[in-house]
């Protein structure tokens, strides 16, 4: 396939059915995508309002009654006029219940659409908040743009039910049972060739609206599948750019649109006076009008329950450490600050639907040693790091901090023990301080500038008039590779935690960086306990242990010479890297 090679995309063969989507939520929190979300889950969102949501009755109720009023007051100008009596107090009456209800109107309309963004930024916070404690397994079976467009665009869809969902469907219903009444004591008869053609056109609206949330759900699952691919290709950008593959991604990008767009399409589709006459059509208007608002309101209210039911399937996504055994070891059975052992006493481990990633893995990395994990791709090495942090909990044997299993600890203890440099070695949007601070929020000026020297990273600050408050770019893209990894590095000495993981730590240096960021290994190597991940092995050489893993097992331990003599893996590995012939 060439670069332009051109996708066929066409709305009318996307099919988009509501009743085909299925987003299920494993473990304890059930499964949310096959239970409908009812207006009973609204009332949390509604608790913290419910002052200002009380006035807001109170003036739609008012404005119902301003309204009603209007023709019964007109039906009297109207006689009044017939029968040449003075009506400039009638007039003045009329004139002052539309003002009266204009008013009213627009102070419960303010009140609604506060109201609306405080229900907005509350779910957001507290959406927001759940996120970032879900287990990390969710983040590797979830698609970021999905997730994101649950805060962005599920959240907003909840302000059209506050502005125009609820308090239109009340007071609608107020406004068409007091027009009703008035028109059968105006005319019985007449109301009732009227109540024929209505019910009619409720029946038709309120069948469609119940449609409605099942469709809008689908179409903001299509709009959610659109974010992740344009994150997917936005993140990748210089890649895609390299491969000639914009065309390909547009495309791609294409049918995600022409999805959300087909599903978005399923939800957009002389008996009587003159007085009495005029006031029954004014009335009939009162009937038919706040019919078509609460028609409209429910459709709005549909809606947004259909986005509701998707911000709490993920909220019912139980959050980390919610099925944890209970924490029997209190925080201080780990050192404050002296360096702690790490203890894999037959662990094994398999990712949730996989197979076995780590069998029978034992070895022990002494308090204030360094120990190196070296193997193939694929051997387990950096899930074994993953289980010191708790990211994932072992499934067989355990795993001990100075001789207390993990699983017994709570997690924040544990980890603020555990200093972690992740492979990828990512830095967060904003300042180089920001980036600093996230693992010592208390750190002084003195203190931050200290810890980029120890990683050959002073320049940074200096070479820039911002100083350490200089921008690192989306992602760290205005720094180097070596530039992101040494920064994650010193964000993670910044903490002084007596445990340090270092998973890949030297893979985007170049010799001068990779000399200078061992001799910071080395300066803080005497404080610590150092578990190392590593693929070149000159940067391991010197370690007190060397453990081997092939296949998620342990193959080997030893010192670099002990290893070079007994184990034919570590000395192809060696070979290869040209450290022995």
């Amino acid at each position: 396939m060439t670069a332009d090679a051109p996708v066929t995309t066409a709305a009318d063969s996307v099919t988009t059915d509501a009743d085909s989507v299925t987003t299920a939520v494993g473990g304890p929190g059930g499964s949310v995508a096959d239970r409908r979300v009812g207006l009973a889950a609204l009332l949390p969102y509604l608790r913290a309002h419910r002052g200002t949501l009380a006035v807001v009755g109170a003036l739609s109720l008012a404005g119902a009654a301003a309204s009603l009023a209007q023709p019964l007051l007109t039906r009297s100008v109207l006689d009044g006029l017939s029968a040449s009596r003075p009506v400039t107090g009638l007039v003045a009456a009329l004139v002052a219940l539309v003002l009266v209800g204009a008013a009213l109107g627009g102070v419960r309309d303010y009140l609604l659409q506060r109201t609306a963004e405080g229900v907005v930024l509350g779910t957001r916070r507290r959406l927001a908040g759940h996120l970032l404690r879900l287990p990390i397994a969710e983040y590797d079976r979830r698609r970021t743009g999905d997730l994101l467009s649950r805060v962005g665009s599920d959240t907003t869809l909840l302000r059209a039910v506050v502005t125009s969902g609820l308090f239109e469907v009340v007071t609608g219903a107020v406004m068409v049972l007091g027009a009703a009444g008035a028109m059968v004591l105006l005319d019985p008869v007449l109301f009732g060739v009227t109540l024929l053609g209505v019910a009619a056109g409720i029946a038709i609206a309120v069948a469609f609206a119940h449609r409605v949330r099942g469709l809008a759900r689908a179409a903001q699952e299509r709009i959610g599948e659109m974010t992740s691919a344009v994150e997917r290709a936005i993140s990748a950008a210089r890649t895609i750019r390299a491969a000639r593959a914009e065309r390909r991604e547009a495309d791609a990008i294409g049918v995600s649109a022409t999805r959300a767009y087909a599903a978005g399409l399923r939800v957009a589709g002389g008996a009587i006076t003159v007085g009495d006459l005029v006031a029954f059509i004014m009335f009939l208007f009162f009937l038919v009008l706040p019919l078509g608002q609460a028609v409209h309101a429910y459709t709005q209210l549909q809606t947004g329950l259909g986005a509701l039911q998707r911000i709490e399937e993920v909220l019912a996504v139980p959050v980390e450490g919610a099925a944890d055994r209970p924490a029997t070891a209190p925080a201080r059975a780990l050192p404050g600050g002296a360096p702690a052992s790490v203890e894999f006493d037959r662990v094994g481990f398999g990712y949730p639907g996989g197979p076995p990633v780590l069998r029978e893995v034992s070895f022990t990395v002494p308090a204030g040693t360094r120990t190196a994990l070296v193997g193939p791709s694929g051997a387990g090495k950096s899930t074994l790091l993953a289980l010191v942090e708790r990211f994932y909990e072992v499934t067989e044997g355990a795993l001990r901090v100075d001789g207390v299993d993990v699983r017994d600890l709570p997690r924040d203890a544990l980890r603020a023990r555990i200093g972690y440099v992740e492979q990828s070695a990512p830095v967060l949007a904003g300042t180089l301080r920001e980036n600093l601070l996230i693992s010592a929020p208390e750190a002084t000026e003195e203190r931050l500038r200290a810890v980029l020297d120890e990683v050959n990273l002073g320049h940074l600050a200096e070479r820039a008039p911002e100083g350490l408050d200089v921008q690192v770019g989306e992602g760290g893209v205005l720094l180097s590779g070596g530039e992101r990894q040494r920064l994650a590095i010193a964000r993670a000495l910044l903490a002084g935690p007596p445990v340090l993981l270092l998973d890949e730590p030297t893979s985007n240096l170049d010799a001068r960086n990779e000399a200078a960021l061992r001799r910071a290994i080395d300066a803080v190597a005497a404080r610590r306990t150092l578990l190392i991940v590593a693929h070149r092995l000159s940067t391991v050489v010197d370690a007190d242990q060397i453990v081997v893993l092939d296949g998620g097992r342990v193959a080997a331990t030893g010192t670099h010479d002990e290893l070079t003599g007994t184990s034919p893996l570590y000395r192809e590995l060696a070979t290869h890297q040209l450290l022995v012939t």
